[in-house]
């Protein structure tokens, strides 16, 4: 749902950018998938309620290749653009607006725009959202990190378009806080590779 919002302001309020609606929603659909690496990692790094040792971080930024890696075979048995999304979000969801991010150390404009959008929307659920190894954020906590960030971490018109999607985010953040939630993301323990 985050991800759907900053979409549809992208696609609606810069058009230079060159994303529609339809493939705004497109990706929105495939965001989901951004962690599907994290099957191939171990339950006893996924759900370790304290900070990761730095091999174990490196096992868990390895997400970001295993399922990249099970993306682009399926595009290239199938040629499906959707795929290609899929496979621009798993792969580099956690790159960073300043290079810092991974697996590739890209930067700016080589990130794809879908991975920019699902950069965003993943830290603010991960930030918003009770963990294994950390309590839920408030909003305004998760928005001043954000600020901070912007041309960091993220690219400064995801910021605007969080920014101007703020109360949708917090309509979202809302809609879903429930018991069930917080039972699936300790289970989960999604969100963590992104941090140490």
């Amino acid at each position: 749902h985050y991800t759907r919002a900053l979409g549809k302001y992208i696609a609606t309020h810069r058009p230079r950018l060159g994303l529609n609606l339809a493939e705004a929603e497109e990706i929105a659909r495939l965001s989901p998938l951004h962690d599907i690496g994290k099957v191939a990692i171990s339950d006893s790094i996924l759900h370790k309620p304290d900070l990761l040792t730095p091999d174990e971080f490196q096992q868990m930024q390895a997400h970001t290749t295993i399922g990249g890696d099970l993306i682009r075979s399926l595009y290239l048995k199938t040629g499906s653009p959707y795929l290609k999304y899929a496979y621009e979000i798993v792969l580099c969801h956690h790159e960073r607006w300043n290079g810092k991010g991974y697996p590739r150390g890209l930067s700016g404009n080589q990130i794809p725009l879908c991975a920019r959008i699902v950069a965003l929307a993943d830290a603010y659920d991960a930030m918003s959202s009770r963990r294994c190894y950390k309590p839920a954020l408030p909003h305004q906590k998760v928005k001043q990190i954000i600020l901070q960030e912007r041309g960091r971490h993220f690219d400064p018109v995801m910021v605007d378009a969080f920014l101007f999607e703020e109360k949708t985010f917090i309509g979202i953040r809302e809609r879903y806080k429930d018991v069930n939630h917080e039972r699936i993301s300790d289970h989960l323990c999604g969100g963590r590779a992104g941090r140490p």
